[in-house]
């Protein structure tokens, strides 16, 4: 049973990785095997039967809020507007958060790809959420099911379920997706302006309230245009 019918789609960054295609368009509108990657989080999002998706906006927001205006999906989209200043990951949430009405609810980027195993991601977090032991679930991914990455890993995942970040020079065993659900009480006590989700994590891994979940099929890290190609590949062949 799903916990909840509402998502936030983080939407605003620059894209600075995914030049030169970024020049003309933001991230969420460039291609991948047909259609726009921000699509491919609305196709998972309606088929999860999300109802509910606030979308921060920034750079070249105009062209992003006209694509989503345009889309068929009978959903309540409503924009989050951070045109005059980007407000990173966690001053996203927290200028967003009067226009998200469920509690708790999903969060995930804009340019997440992934395939679905016995079943979807939504589902599954929410089967394993514990509002009374925990602020926020992360989805999490093994290396060897995480496509295009290079990184060291982000997280340890304990044997109750608790995460811990990665020891510096050493390799984590988890690479966080970028999807997680989480609770409104997750969201408090913030600084100033703009700044990390990182800080909401930090708080609740001392409290012990920051858990995981291990996604059960392949996801891919599309932050760069050389990993459009082997992308397409792996989904034509998958």
């Amino acid at each position: 049973m799903m916990v909840s019918k509402t998502a936030m789609v983080m939407a605003a960054g620059m894209g600075k990785r995914m030049r030169p295609l970024t020049a003309t368009r933001p991230k969420p509108l460039v291609h991948l095997a047909g259609k726009p990657l921000i699509d491919h989080c609305f196709d998972k999002l309606w088929d999860a039967g999300i109802c509910n998706v606030v979308v921060n906006v920034h750079y070249l927001a105009d062209s992003l809020e006209a694509h989503l205006e345009g889309l068929s999906y009978p959903m309540d989209i409503r924009i989050s507007d951070e045109r005059e200043q980007l407000l990173e990951t966690g001053g996203g949430l927290i200028k967003a958060l009067p226009l998200i009405e469920d509690d708790p609810f999903f969060c995930l980027n804009s340019d997440n790809v992934w395939l679905d195993g016995p079943q979807n991601v939504f589902a599954q977090l929410s089967e394993h959420w514990d509002a009374d032991r925990m602020d926020a679930l992360l989805l999490l991914v093994p290396h060897q099911r995480a496509h295009n990455y290079k990184g060291q890993g982000d997280f340890v995942l304990g044997n109750d379920g608790r995460l811990s970040r990665r020891i510096p020079r050493k390799v984590a065993p988890f690479v966080f997706t970028g999807i997680q659900l989480m609770s409104k009480k997750f969201i408090v006590d913030p600084p100033q302006d703009k700044f990390s989700t990182n800080i909401f994590w930090d708080r609740a891994i001392a409290e012990g309230r920051l858990h995981g979940v291990v996604h059960q099929s392949f996801w891919f890290d599309v932050g760069t245009p050389a990993a459009l190609k082997p992308t397409e590949e792996f989904l034509r062949g998958g």
